[in-house]
């Protein structure tokens, strides 16, 4: 009886990861043609930032709309059959005003719009798109980008692997066997994020709406996993920024490293939200310690604290973030790191980032996760 019901869970873990990998292709009901698949993007009062990326996909199918199983298998092929479209000329509309963009060498386009009208006081935003070149009328679609309203007092931005996720997780199968089949248990989210984030999110009075800005080194495959990751664990809604792809461009042989990545996604967030202060978080594995320095240098004020998730254990990499928080301290920034977020939660109450209700979930959310 045990393995029957563990079979049917595994049955419906299996069904709930077919549709999420499904999911960025079912924009056509199983036509095929071209289609758009937009990312959620960020703004100001003045000015949008999104991505996107433009796709040929074939159509087979279409008359299966009720065998939602056999539907999400056929999409899952017409995912992995589909083929990024060069040079397209995608529109970008909101409001009043429109923009034109093309697509680059692996079918990405890059919105960095001005706005003729300024967004209402409201966190989410809708941006129509659609196809001038090549011309497709069904080819259309709605994007989302998030403004912060006037109750916002900072913002932050996050790492996700190693620092909201386990080691591992980026690779996209492994990320939804324990997302789907092992559940609760699965140990993807570290303990106290959510409610560390939530934290973040709601501010030291509760109401605050906060920006999150979420950034990984790991494929755009692995997009529609992450937002259904974050919204099983209810981890805020934010803006997902993949690495690989930021900042190249045509003709390039080879992508810039992704430390150069991690920094020029964080001056774009910076020089936008300007002058809004930022809380930065990572970990110890992959540079960002050195990365959020630099930031700091050439952002003075702009930083209210630098977290770290520790994940190594070489004693010369502690030395090495040790050095980078004494500097960091000199230059009126505190730079924390361990291996615990209550530990991070406590500072940030301390300091004023997040409410003693904030601290208490996250040290119940610890306790509760030892004591099982």
């Amino acid at each position: 009886m045990p393995d029957r019901k563990r079979f049917r869970r595994y049955l419906v873990s299996l069904r709930r990861g077919l549709h999420i990998l499904a999911a960025p292709v079912k924009g056509d009901s199983g036509r095929g043609g071209l289609f758009i698949q937009a990312y959620r993007g960020y703004g100001s009062r003045d000015r949008v930032f999104l991505m996107g990326r433009v796709f040929r996909q074939p159509g087979f199918g279409a008359s299966l709309q009720e065998d939602w199983l056999r539907r999400d298998l056929l999409d899952l092929m017409r995912r992995l059959l589909r083929k990024p479209i060069v040079g397209a000329r995608v529109r970008v509309r909101y409001k009043g005003t429109t923009a034109v963009v093309e697509t680059d060498r692996h079918g990405f386009f890059r919105v960095d719009m001005s706005l003729g009208e300024m967004p209402s006081d409201v966190a989410w935003h809708s941006v129509e798109l659609s196809l001038d070149q090549p011309t497709d009328e069904r080819a259309t679609t709605t994007g989302e980008f998030f403004t912060p309203p006037h109750t916002a007092s900072y913002g932050v931005i996050s790492d996700i692997d190693d620092t909201v996720v386990y080691t591992g997780v980026a690779n996209t199968l492994k990320m939804m066997w324990r997302l789907f089949a092992q559940g609760a248990d699965s140990r993807v989210i570290f303990e106290g994020v959510p409610e560390l984030y939530q934290g973040f999110h709601e501010g030291p009075e509760g109401s605050q709406s906060n920006p999150l800005i979420y950034v990984s080194r790991g494929p755009w495959s692995i997009y529609q996993v992450l937002v259904e990751m974050f919204r099983m664990h209810r981890i805020p809604n934010g803006p997902i920024l993949i690495l690989r792809e930021w900042g190249m461009k045509r003709g390039s042989l080879l992508p810039r490293r992704a430390r150069d990545h991690k920094l020029d996604a964080i001056r774009h967030v910076l020089d936008l939200y300007h002058p809004m202060k930022f809380v930065l978080v990572g970990d110890s594995g992959q540079h960002d310690p050195e990365v959020y320095s630099r930031i700091l240098r050439g952002y003075p004020g702009r930083i209210l604290a630098i977290y770290i998730r520790d994940v190594s254990a070489d004693p010369e990499r502690s030395e090495a973030i040790a050095r980078l928080a004494e500097e960091a301290g000199e230059g009126g920034c505190e730079l924390v790191l361990s291996d615990d977020n209550r530990v991070l939660a406590e500072h940030a109450a301390e300091h004023g980032l997040i409410s003693q209700d904030a601290l208490a979930e996250v040290r119940r959310s610890k306790a509760e996760a030892s004591a099982g």
